[in-house]
């Protein structure tokens, strides 16, 4: 006779089945959940705007004008590095990032004259994408690059092609207001800047931004808005990006000037007669000067004791005066009498 065989449990086969079917329900919340906080994570890292350049818009209000160029975005939350010359005279500054509909205004940072670099930042700007920095000590002729650029103020992005021809390049550079100023160690290229790239990346082959387009050669000199031929220059980034560094941190000197301008508001240009000071051709309505009762045809000669020799040193001294400070004016009249007057600058365009 065969033994009975064991008789299973149905509580055991049924505890097996709740076991099995409840792993199977874990499983699928897990992958729910693991879903829901991708798509989560997904939502709130959204896609970088742009493509780390930019294209600058200024309005010159004392100048009745406008003017173009091109920046390169260093932080997402909007800071700008471009030229100085860019900027010069702005009393309006935007700043767009071409084909994504964002635009923004902005403030100026702080500027270096001499060195032509200055930083913008865009007011409640987020998510932008940034330039990739290179390094511009280890250049070597010959090597390919490549510049990008609101060439011709279109508004829209291009880019040439070429090698540097030249490092540690001295030139005389022209503005498109006949002013001169000198600019060393800077990179030659042959890749053919047109105006408006000025601000605008200089790549290396990796795609990595070793300079700053800054000017081009016109056949009678250098100018930063006018057409290029073959030789074209460029700020090695080493140099643009320290300078920005100092600005970031505040740190103003001789050089640098650091927040809004100060803006005496006249047009001034050298004696006719060749005697120092600083002639004023006009005054701005209701500006700083005006209110302190300087009128065309005064020559200033000091201010605060400096000497004001001419127009370029009137410049330079107001470079280091703060918007809203009050400074001492020892001016001639049209009669050529010596007078005083104080005056209470008030915050204008960069220079």
């Amino acid at each position: 006779m065969n033994p009975t065989p064991p008789m299973r449990s149905r509580g055991a086969g049924l505890l097996h089945r709740f076991h099995t079917r409840f792993l199977i329900f874990a499983a699928v919340a897990i992958i729910v959940v693991g879903l829901s906080a991708g798509l989560a994570l997904a939502r709130g890292k959204a896609a970088s705007i742009g493509t780390g350049v930019v294209v600058i818009e200024t309005k010159l209000a004392y100048e009745n004008g406008a003017a173009a160029g091109t920046g390169m975005v260093l932080t997402s939350s909007g800071e700008i590095l471009t030229n100085n010359h860019v900027i010069d005279g702005a009393t309006n500054i935007k700043v767009v990032v071409p084909g994504t509909g964002h635009s923004y205004t902005a403030r100026v940072v702080g500027y270096d004259v001499s060195a032509d670099v200055a930083v913008l930042q865009a007011s409640n700007a987020s998510n932008l994408k940034t330039v990739s920095i290179g390094n511009s000590s280890t250049l070597k002729v010959g090597e390919a690059v490549t510049a990008t650029g609101n060439a011709e103020g279109t508004g829209s992005l291009t880019t040439t092609s070429g090698e540097i021809t030249g490092l540690a390049r001295a030139i005389t550079v022209s503005d498109d207001q006949g002013g001169t100023e000198s600019l060393r160690g800077l990179i030659e290229t042959n890749s053919q800047l047109e105006p408006g790239d000025s601000g605008g990346p200089l790549l290396n082959a990796a795609g990595r931004v070793v300079g700053m387009d800054t000017a081009a050669s016109t056949g009678s000199g250098y100018g930063y808005r006018q057409l290029a031929s073959t030789d074209s220059y460029a700020i090695p980034i080493n140099t643009a990006v320290a300078l920005a560094t100092q600005i970031e941190a505040g740190k103003a000197s001789s050089a640098v000037h650091i927040g809004a301008t100060a803006f005496l508001g006249v047009d001034v240009s050298s004696n006719g007669d060749g005697s120092s000071g600083a002639l004023i051709g006009s005054a701005v309505a209701n500006g700083a000067a005006s209110k302190a009762g300087l009128v065309a045809g005064d020559v200033i000669t000091s201010i605060d004791g400096r000497t004001v020799s001419s127009p370029t040193s009137l410049g330079a001294i107001l470079q280091t005066e703060k918007a809203g400070a009050r400074i001492s004016i020892t001016y001639l009249d049209t009669s050529g009498a010596t007078n005083t007057t104080t005056v209470t600058l008030a915050s204008g365009p960069p220079q």
